[in-house]
Protein backbone atom coordinates (compact mmCIF):
# COMPACT_ATOMS: atom_id res chain seq x y z
CA UNK A 1 0.00 0.00 0.00
CA UNK A 2 0.79 3.79 0.17
CA UNK A 3 3.10 3.40 3.10
CA UNK A 4 0.62 0.60 3.77
CA UNK A 5 -1.36 2.73 6.01
CA UNK A 6 -4.71 2.88 3.29
CA UNK A 7 -7.46 2.91 5.26
CA UNK A 8 -11.28 0.72 4.04
CA UNK A 9 -14.03 -0.31 4.91
CA UNK A 10 -15.70 -3.20 6.64
CA UNK A 11 -17.48 -5.86 4.94
CA UNK A 12 -21.00 -7.05 6.42
CA UNK A 13 -19.53 -6.84 9.83
CA UNK A 14 -21.40 -9.81 12.56
CA UNK A 15 -20.25 -10.10 15.79
CA UNK A 16 -21.56 -11.50 19.08
CA UNK A 17 -19.17 -9.95 21.87
CA UNK A 18 -20.63 -8.14 24.99
CA UNK A 19 -18.75 -4.64 25.36
CA UNK A 20 -16.21 -6.39 27.77
CA UNK A 21 -15.20 -8.61 25.54
CA UNK A 22 -14.54 -5.41 22.69
CA UNK A 23 -12.83 -3.49 24.97
CA UNK A 24 -10.56 -6.56 25.78
CA UNK A 25 -9.63 -7.16 21.88
CA UNK A 26 -9.10 -3.18 22.30
CA UNK A 27 -7.18 -3.59 24.58
CA UNK A 28 -4.92 -6.39 22.90
CA UNK A 29 -3.97 -4.24 19.76
CA UNK A 30 -3.39 -1.18 21.25
CA UNK A 31 -0.75 -2.73 23.99
CA UNK A 32 0.78 -4.33 21.50
CA UNK A 33 1.62 -1.38 19.66
CA UNK A 34 2.88 -0.52 22.76
CA UNK A 35 4.87 -3.66 23.01
CA UNK A 36 6.32 -3.09 19.61
CA UNK A 37 7.66 0.32 20.32
CA UNK A 38 9.07 -0.34 23.82
CA UNK A 39 12.81 -1.10 22.60
CA UNK A 40 13.27 1.88 21.03
CA UNK A 41 14.49 5.02 22.74
CA UNK A 42 12.63 8.40 22.29
CA UNK A 43 15.40 9.11 20.04
CA UNK A 44 14.61 6.60 18.12
CA UNK A 45 10.79 7.19 17.66
CA UNK A 46 11.69 10.48 16.38
CA UNK A 47 13.58 9.63 13.00
CA UNK A 48 12.41 9.93 9.48
CA UNK A 49 15.15 8.38 7.45
CA UNK A 50 13.27 9.00 3.99
CA UNK A 51 10.00 10.03 2.92
CA UNK A 52 7.96 6.62 2.93
CA UNK A 53 9.10 6.03 6.77
CA UNK A 54 7.40 7.58 9.65
CA UNK A 55 8.45 8.06 12.61
CA UNK A 56 7.48 5.59 15.33
CA UNK A 57 5.24 8.07 18.13
CA UNK A 58 3.43 9.40 14.77
CA UNK A 59 2.15 5.92 14.06
CA UNK A 60 1.60 5.51 17.94
CA UNK A 61 -0.41 9.26 17.07
CA UNK A 62 -1.92 8.59 14.00
CA UNK A 63 -4.03 5.20 14.88
CA UNK A 64 -4.99 7.25 17.80
CA UNK A 65 -6.30 9.94 16.12
CA UNK A 66 -8.27 7.39 14.12
CA UNK A 67 -10.13 6.16 17.23
CA UNK A 68 -10.45 10.07 18.44
CA UNK A 69 -11.77 11.40 15.21
CA UNK A 70 -14.05 8.52 14.10
CA UNK A 71 -15.54 6.76 17.10
CA UNK A 72 -15.38 9.66 20.20
CA UNK A 73 -15.93 12.77 17.77
CA UNK A 74 -19.01 11.03 16.54
CA UNK A 75 -20.39 9.95 19.79
CA UNK A 76 -18.39 10.82 22.45
CA UNK A 77 -21.17 13.18 24.50
CA UNK A 78 -19.60 16.67 25.09
CA UNK A 79 -16.92 15.65 22.64
CA UNK A 80 -13.52 18.05 22.50
CA UNK A 81 -10.58 16.93 20.92
CA UNK A 82 -7.57 16.06 23.19
CA UNK A 83 -5.38 18.77 21.83
CA UNK A 84 -6.23 21.17 18.38
CA UNK A 85 -3.38 20.50 16.44
CA UNK A 86 -3.38 16.82 16.76
CA UNK A 87 -5.71 16.97 14.03
CA UNK A 88 -3.62 18.88 11.76
CA UNK A 89 -0.65 16.81 12.74
CA UNK A 90 -1.64 13.00 12.93
CA UNK A 91 -4.24 13.14 9.86
CA UNK A 92 -2.92 11.23 7.57
CA UNK A 93 -4.64 11.13 3.56
CA UNK A 94 -7.92 12.73 4.76
CA UNK A 95 -8.76 15.34 2.62
CA UNK A 96 -12.34 15.47 3.41
CA UNK A 97 -10.96 16.25 7.09
CA UNK A 98 -9.22 18.94 6.03
CA UNK A 99 -5.39 19.79 5.98
CA UNK A 100 -2.70 17.61 7.36
CA UNK A 101 0.89 18.25 8.28
CA UNK A 102 3.32 17.39 5.15
CA UNK A 103 3.82 13.31 5.28
CA UNK A 104 8.30 14.05 4.77
CA UNK A 105 8.32 16.42 7.24
CA UNK A 106 7.06 14.37 9.71
CA UNK A 107 10.66 13.83 11.22
CA UNK A 108 11.28 17.60 12.23
CA UNK A 109 7.98 17.67 14.69
CA UNK A 110 10.02 17.40 18.19
CA UNK A 111 6.80 18.71 19.92
CA UNK A 112 4.67 16.66 20.93
CA UNK A 113 7.68 13.84 22.17
CA UNK A 114 6.85 10.39 23.01
CA UNK A 115 5.95 11.14 26.67
CA UNK A 116 3.47 13.52 25.26
CA UNK A 117 2.23 10.83 22.88
CA UNK A 118 1.83 8.48 25.18
CA UNK A 119 -0.56 10.82 27.03
CA UNK A 120 -2.68 10.91 24.36
CA UNK A 121 -3.17 7.63 23.87
CA UNK A 122 -4.13 6.84 27.71
CA UNK A 123 -6.55 9.56 27.54
CA UNK A 124 -8.27 8.50 24.08
CA UNK A 125 -7.98 4.82 25.83
CA UNK A 126 -9.67 5.73 28.60
CA UNK A 127 -12.61 7.32 26.65
CA UNK A 128 -12.98 4.81 23.97
CA UNK A 129 -13.33 2.54 27.40
CA UNK A 130 -15.67 3.91 29.02
CA UNK A 131 -17.73 4.95 25.36
CA UNK A 132 -18.10 1.13 24.77
CA UNK A 133 -19.15 0.55 28.45
CA UNK A 134 -22.32 3.10 28.28
CA UNK A 135 -23.60 2.32 24.76
CA UNK A 136 -26.60 0.04 24.59
CA UNK A 137 -26.97 -2.74 22.36
CA UNK A 138 -28.30 -1.35 19.55
CA UNK A 139 -25.49 1.63 19.45
CA UNK A 140 -22.59 -0.67 20.01
CA UNK A 141 -23.75 -2.73 17.09
CA UNK A 142 -24.08 0.26 14.91
CA UNK A 143 -20.49 1.49 16.12
CA UNK A 144 -18.51 -2.15 16.26
CA UNK A 145 -17.58 -2.15 12.39
CA UNK A 146 -16.22 1.30 12.77
CA UNK A 147 -14.44 -0.43 16.23
CA UNK A 148 -13.23 -3.28 14.16
CA UNK A 149 -11.76 -1.05 11.40
CA UNK A 150 -9.50 0.54 13.94
CA UNK A 151 -8.48 -2.31 15.04
CA UNK A 152 -7.44 -3.42 11.39
CA UNK A 153 -5.68 -0.31 10.68
CA UNK A 154 -3.69 -0.20 13.75
CA UNK A 155 -2.26 -3.98 13.46
CA UNK A 156 -1.52 -2.54 9.62
CA UNK A 157 0.32 0.35 11.43
CA UNK A 158 2.09 -2.15 13.46
CA UNK A 159 3.85 -3.73 10.37
CA UNK A 160 4.49 -0.65 9.58
CA UNK A 161 6.37 0.66 12.52
CA UNK A 162 8.58 -2.27 12.05
CA UNK A 163 9.44 -1.59 8.46
CA UNK A 164 9.98 1.76 9.11
CA UNK A 165 12.23 1.48 12.48
CA UNK A 166 13.95 -1.13 10.51
CA UNK A 167 15.16 1.89 7.89
CA UNK A 168 15.78 3.93 10.56
CA UNK A 169 18.19 1.73 12.09
CA UNK A 170 19.46 0.84 8.81
CA UNK A 171 20.98 4.02 8.69
CA UNK A 172 22.93 4.27 11.92
CA UNK A 173 26.56 2.78 10.73
CA UNK A 174 26.73 1.04 14.47
CA UNK A 175 24.38 -1.42 12.96
CA UNK A 176 21.85 -1.61 16.11
CA UNK A 177 19.63 -4.52 16.83
CA UNK A 178 16.34 -3.80 17.32
CA UNK A 179 14.79 -6.78 19.14
CA UNK A 180 15.86 -10.97 18.77
CA UNK A 181 18.54 -12.81 17.13
CA UNK A 182 18.65 -14.32 13.41
CA UNK A 183 17.98 -18.10 13.18
CA UNK A 184 20.63 -20.92 12.31
CA UNK A 185 22.21 -20.60 8.81
CA UNK A 186 20.14 -22.53 6.33
CA UNK A 187 20.70 -23.75 2.24
CA UNK A 188 17.66 -23.44 -0.27
CA UNK A 189 16.34 -27.00 -1.24
CA UNK A 190 15.48 -27.80 -4.55
CA UNK A 191 12.57 -25.71 -5.99
CA UNK A 192 9.38 -27.55 -6.51
CA UNK A 193 6.10 -26.76 -8.69
CA UNK A 194 2.30 -27.19 -7.81
CA UNK A 195 -0.03 -27.25 -10.64
CA UNK A 196 -3.05 -26.10 -10.31
CA UNK A 197 -6.05 -26.73 -12.62
CA UNK A 198 -7.39 -23.11 -13.36
CA UNK A 199 -10.99 -22.83 -14.89
CA UNK A 200 -13.77 -20.40 -14.31
CA UNK A 201 -12.94 -19.76 -10.54
CA UNK A 202 -14.29 -17.17 -8.00
CA UNK A 203 -11.99 -14.70 -6.59
CA UNK A 204 -12.47 -11.93 -3.42
CA UNK A 205 -13.64 -12.30 -0.58
CA UNK A 206 -16.96 -13.78 0.55
CA UNK A 207 -19.21 -12.13 3.28
CA UNK A 208 -21.65 -14.47 3.87
CA UNK A 209 -19.04 -16.55 5.50
CA UNK A 210 -15.67 -15.21 5.92
CA UNK A 211 -15.37 -12.36 8.90
CA UNK A 212 -13.99 -8.79 8.06
CA UNK A 213 -12.52 -7.71 4.94
CA UNK A 214 -11.56 -4.49 3.53
CA UNK A 215 -13.49 -2.96 0.60
CA UNK A 216 -10.95 -3.51 -2.26
CA UNK A 217 -11.16 -7.22 -1.65
CA UNK A 218 -15.42 -7.06 -2.85
CA UNK A 219 -17.32 -7.83 -4.92
CA UNK A 220 -16.74 -11.29 -5.14
CA UNK A 221 -16.57 -12.40 -9.01
CA UNK A 222 -15.72 -14.59 -11.54
CA UNK A 223 -12.12 -15.27 -13.41
CA UNK A 224 -11.19 -17.07 -15.85
CA UNK A 225 -7.82 -18.72 -15.68
CA UNK A 226 -5.68 -21.05 -17.75
CA UNK A 227 -3.55 -24.34 -16.22
CA UNK A 228 -1.01 -23.04 -14.80
CA UNK A 229 1.40 -23.97 -11.48
CA UNK A 230 3.24 -21.89 -8.81
CA UNK A 231 6.57 -22.56 -7.66
CA UNK A 232 6.27 -24.43 -4.25
CA UNK A 233 8.16 -21.67 -1.91
CA UNK A 234 9.45 -17.96 -2.29
CA UNK A 235 12.96 -17.48 -4.24
CA UNK A 236 15.60 -17.79 -2.00
CA UNK A 237 18.97 -14.98 -1.25
CA UNK A 238 21.02 -17.88 -2.67
CA UNK A 239 19.08 -18.02 -6.11
CA UNK A 240 19.30 -13.71 -5.94
CA UNK A 241 22.74 -14.29 -5.23
CA UNK A 242 22.89 -16.36 -8.48
CA UNK A 243 21.26 -13.77 -10.75
CA UNK A 244 23.72 -11.06 -9.28
CA UNK A 245 26.26 -12.86 -10.06
CA UNK A 246 25.29 -13.64 -13.87
CA UNK A 247 24.80 -9.55 -14.37
CA UNK A 248 21.51 -9.44 -13.42
CA UNK A 249 21.20 -5.73 -11.99
CA UNK A 250 23.49 -5.18 -15.29
CA UNK A 251 21.65 -6.54 -18.10
CA UNK A 252 19.15 -4.06 -19.61
CA UNK A 253 17.40 -6.81 -21.71
CA UNK A 254 15.48 -8.31 -18.39
CA UNK A 255 14.21 -5.33 -17.41
CA UNK A 256 11.03 -3.25 -18.03
CA UNK A 257 12.13 0.30 -19.47
CA UNK A 258 11.28 1.83 -16.20
CA UNK A 259 12.79 -0.18 -13.90
CA UNK A 260 16.10 -0.07 -15.78
CA UNK A 261 15.85 3.81 -15.59
CA UNK A 262 15.92 3.42 -11.89
CA UNK A 263 18.29 0.83 -11.71
CA UNK A 264 20.59 3.59 -13.11
CA UNK A 265 19.23 6.21 -11.41
CA UNK A 266 19.38 5.01 -7.58
CA UNK A 267 22.27 2.47 -8.46
CA UNK A 268 20.90 -0.80 -7.49
CA UNK A 269 23.00 -3.84 -7.24
CA UNK A 270 21.50 -5.68 -5.52
CA UNK A 271 18.32 -5.73 -2.54
CA UNK A 272 17.92 -2.91 -0.28
CA UNK A 273 19.38 -3.76 3.29
CA UNK A 274 22.40 -6.05 1.15
CA UNK A 275 26.22 -4.63 1.15
CA UNK A 276 29.20 -6.44 0.36
CA UNK A 277 32.28 -6.34 2.46
CA UNK A 278 35.67 -7.88 1.12
CA UNK A 279 33.26 -10.00 -1.17
CA UNK A 280 30.65 -11.60 1.27
CA UNK A 281 27.72 -9.86 1.00
CA UNK A 282 25.29 -8.94 4.25
CA UNK A 283 22.29 -8.47 5.47
CA UNK A 284 20.69 -5.82 7.46
CA UNK A 285 17.83 -6.94 9.43
CA UNK A 286 15.70 -6.00 12.73
CA UNK A 287 18.14 -8.43 14.35
CA UNK A 288 21.47 -6.77 13.26
CA UNK A 289 23.56 -6.82 10.27
CA UNK A 290 24.57 -10.45 9.42
CA UNK A 291 25.68 -12.44 6.64
CA UNK A 292 23.23 -12.99 3.47
CA UNK A 293 21.33 -16.42 4.48
CA UNK A 294 20.67 -18.30 1.28
CA UNK A 295 18.09 -20.38 2.33
CA UNK A 296 15.71 -17.54 3.53
CA UNK A 297 13.30 -15.65 1.04
CA UNK A 298 14.90 -12.80 -0.81
CA UNK A 299 12.94 -9.95 0.42
CA UNK A 300 13.22 -6.23 0.17
CA UNK A 301 12.89 -6.33 -3.58
CA UNK A 302 11.02 -4.23 -5.79
CA UNK A 303 8.53 -5.30 -8.80
CA UNK A 304 10.78 -4.30 -11.08
CA UNK A 305 13.11 -6.42 -9.20
CA UNK A 306 11.16 -9.76 -9.31
CA UNK A 307 10.01 -9.06 -13.08
CA UNK A 308 13.78 -8.82 -13.70
CA UNK A 309 14.49 -12.13 -12.11
CA UNK A 310 11.55 -14.03 -13.07
CA UNK A 311 12.31 -13.04 -16.85
CA UNK A 312 16.32 -14.19 -15.91
CA UNK A 313 14.39 -17.66 -14.44
CA UNK A 314 12.42 -18.27 -17.89
CA UNK A 315 9.53 -17.87 -15.65
CA UNK A 316 6.74 -14.88 -14.82
CA UNK A 317 4.92 -13.83 -11.61
CA UNK A 318 1.59 -14.72 -10.97
CA UNK A 319 -1.54 -12.69 -11.26
CA UNK A 320 -3.07 -12.13 -8.11
CA UNK A 321 -6.62 -14.16 -9.40
CA UNK A 322 -3.65 -17.19 -9.98
CA UNK A 323 -2.37 -16.74 -6.50
CA UNK A 324 -5.59 -16.54 -4.71
CA UNK A 325 -7.31 -19.38 -6.57
CA UNK A 326 -4.22 -21.94 -5.94
CA UNK A 327 -3.78 -21.20 -2.21
CA UNK A 328 -7.45 -21.72 -1.57
CA UNK A 329 -7.94 -25.22 -4.32
CA UNK A 330 -4.42 -26.44 -2.02
CA UNK A 331 -6.55 -25.82 1.28
CA UNK A 332 -4.53 -23.25 2.56
CA UNK A 333 -6.46 -20.46 2.95
CA UNK A 334 -6.32 -20.03 6.50
CA UNK A 335 -4.73 -16.91 7.98
CA UNK A 336 -1.32 -18.47 8.54
CA UNK A 337 0.40 -17.66 11.17
CA UNK A 338 3.22 -15.07 10.72
CA UNK A 339 6.88 -15.23 11.93
CA UNK A 340 6.50 -15.06 16.09
CA UNK A 341 8.50 -12.52 16.70
CA UNK A 342 11.41 -13.55 14.40
CA UNK A 343 11.19 -10.49 12.73
CA UNK A 344 12.23 -11.85 9.62
CA UNK A 345 11.46 -14.25 6.90
CA UNK A 346 12.33 -18.27 7.58
CA UNK A 347 13.74 -20.81 5.01
CA UNK A 348 11.07 -22.61 3.81
CA UNK A 349 11.35 -26.12 5.74
CA UNK A 350 11.20 -29.92 4.35
CA UNK A 351 8.99 -29.84 0.77
CA UNK A 352 5.78 -30.79 1.22
CA UNK A 353 4.17 -31.15 -2.48
CA UNK A 354 2.15 -28.44 -1.70
CA UNK A 355 2.38 -24.93 -1.78
CA UNK A 356 4.99 -23.44 0.99
CA UNK A 357 5.44 -19.85 2.81
CA UNK A 358 2.13 -18.17 1.97
CA UNK A 359 1.59 -16.49 4.88
CA UNK A 360 4.10 -14.89 7.11
CA UNK A 361 7.05 -14.88 5.23
CA UNK A 362 7.10 -12.18 2.70
CA UNK A 363 4.97 -10.38 0.54
CA UNK A 364 4.72 -11.83 -2.74
CA UNK A 365 4.51 -9.46 -5.89
CA UNK A 366 2.25 -10.26 -8.08
CA UNK A 367 1.61 -9.53 -12.01
CA UNK A 368 -1.56 -7.63 -11.67
CA UNK A 369 -2.12 -4.05 -11.03
CA UNK A 370 -3.96 -2.28 -8.06
CA UNK A 371 -7.08 -1.84 -10.01
CA UNK A 372 -10.86 -2.15 -8.22
CA UNK A 373 -12.70 -5.66 -8.85
CA UNK A 374 -15.49 -5.09 -11.02
CA UNK A 375 -18.43 -3.86 -9.21
CA UNK A 376 -16.36 -2.03 -6.68
CA UNK A 377 -18.20 1.19 -5.71
CA UNK A 378 -16.09 2.78 -2.84
CA UNK A 379 -18.25 3.91 0.34
CA UNK A 380 -19.45 7.36 1.06
CA UNK A 381 -17.49 9.57 4.07
CA UNK A 382 -13.89 10.49 4.67
CA UNK A 383 -12.82 6.30 5.19
CA UNK A 384 -14.43 5.22 2.08
CA UNK A 385 -12.11 8.29 0.27
CA UNK A 386 -8.97 6.97 1.08
CA UNK A 387 -8.78 3.12 -0.82
CA UNK A 388 -10.51 3.70 -4.59
CA UNK A 389 -8.24 7.20 -5.28
CA UNK A 390 -5.37 4.78 -5.03
CA UNK A 391 -6.27 2.55 -7.55
CA UNK A 392 -3.21 3.34 -10.02
CA UNK A 393 0.26 3.13 -10.69
CA UNK A 394 0.31 0.16 -8.04
CA UNK A 395 0.93 -3.09 -8.14
CA UNK A 396 -0.65 -6.06 -5.86
CA UNK A 397 0.86 -7.87 -2.89
CA UNK A 398 -0.24 -11.37 -1.83
CA UNK A 399 -0.15 -13.48 1.81
CA UNK A 400 1.36 -11.09 4.60
CA UNK A 401 4.67 -11.29 5.72
CA UNK A 402 6.95 -12.03 9.23
CA UNK A 403 6.13 -8.28 10.32
CA UNK A 404 2.44 -8.59 9.92
CA UNK A 405 0.80 -8.83 13.15
CA UNK A 406 -1.20 -12.05 14.46
CA UNK A 407 -4.62 -12.36 12.53
CA UNK A 408 -4.00 -9.30 10.35
CA UNK A 409 -3.57 -10.94 6.89
CA UNK A 410 -6.07 -13.51 5.51
CA UNK A 411 -5.90 -15.26 1.73
CA UNK A 412 -8.11 -12.59 -0.13
CA UNK A 413 -5.95 -9.51 1.33
CA UNK A 414 -4.67 -6.95 -1.29
CA UNK A 415 -1.86 -5.48 -0.30
CA UNK A 416 -0.28 -2.75 -2.99
CA UNK A 417 2.83 -0.75 -3.50
CA UNK A 418 4.23 1.40 -6.30
CA UNK A 419 6.67 -0.66 -8.88
CA UNK A 420 9.69 0.92 -7.07
CA UNK A 421 9.11 0.47 -3.43
CA UNK A 422 11.64 -1.64 -1.67
CA UNK A 423 11.66 -0.88 2.19
CA UNK A 424 8.74 -3.07 2.54
CA UNK A 425 8.90 -7.01 3.52
CA UNK A 426 8.12 -8.25 0.49
CA UNK A 427 9.46 -11.45 -1.63
CA UNK A 428 9.04 -13.23 -4.84
CA UNK A 429 7.11 -16.73 -5.74
CA UNK A 430 7.29 -17.51 -9.64
CA UNK A 431 4.94 -18.90 -11.87
CA UNK A 432 4.80 -20.73 -14.71
CA UNK A 433 2.06 -22.18 -17.53
CA UNK A 434 1.80 -26.09 -17.13
CA UNK A 435 -0.09 -28.87 -17.52
CA UNK A 436 -2.22 -30.29 -14.77
CA UNK A 437 -1.70 -33.57 -13.10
Amino acid sequence: MVGMTVIQTPADWRTDQDPGGLVQRYDDVRGHTERLAAPLSPEDQTVQSMADVSPTKWHRAHVTWFFETFLLAEHESGFAPFQDQYWFLFNSYYETLGPRYSRPDRGLITRPGVHEVGDYRANVDDRVRDLIARLDDGTLAALAPTIELGFHHEQQHQELLLMDIKHVLSRNPLQPVYAGAPPPRSEPDALGWVDVEGGLVEIGHDPTTQGFCFDNELPRHRQWLEPYRLADRLVTNGEWLAFVADGGYRRHELWLSDGWSRVNAEGWTAPLYWSEVDGVWFEHTLHGTWPVDPGAPVCHVSFYEAEAFATWAGKRLPSEGEWEHAVVSTGLSSTGAPAGGAYHPRAAGPATGGLRQVHGECWEWTSSAYHPYPGFHPPPGAIGEYNGKFMSNQMVLRGGCALTSPGHARTTYRNFFPHAARWALSGVRLADGGAPR
